[in-house]
């Protein structure tokens, strides 16, 4: 994937963009605090389609969003807040990767001896208040 530079009202386009050339539907999403990752993940969601409203899963840690049928569609982990990886074991993480939903992770570093060996590594970069470049990065197992 060629790096995509684009401003906070692309950023529909652009979720759109990713997910039609995603090698895989559990992401990993790095970046700087404020580089703009929750906000990437929220309008994945929406480019989705779910209607539900979404939000950073910070203090829960995990996020879950639904089709309109009900079934689960995207889970938006944020493990910022983890003390020791193990931690993502208490609260299924492993269950999670089995489903057939969207998983899109922000902090995936605090959780590296868990991450899953087939996944899509993203880097977010602040360019200005308003500019992000995205580009692929290589998975770091």
């Amino acid at each position: 994937m060629e790096p995509i530079v684009y401003k906070e009202d692309q950023i529909l386009d652009v979720a759109q963009q990713l997910i039609q050339s995603a090698p895989s539907k559990i992401w990993a999403i790095y970046g700087n605090m404020g580089a703009g990752k929750t906000t990437l993940i929220k309008a994945l969601i929406l480019a989705l389609g779910s209607k539900e409203r979404t939000g950073s899963p910070t203090f829960g840690l995990v996020n879950e969003y639904a089709d309109k049928k009900g079934q689960p569609l995207a889970y938006h982990f944020d493990f910022y807040r983890l003390e020791i990886p193990e931690e993502v074991l208490e609260i299924g993480f492993e269950a999670y990767l089995q489903s057939e939903a969207w998983i899109f992770m922000e902090w995936p570093e605090r959780i590296r001896p868990y991450l899953p060996e087939e996944r899509w590594e993203l880097q977010i970069e602040l360019i200005d208040s308003v500019t992000r470049r995205i580009r692929e990065k290589k998975n770091e197992t």
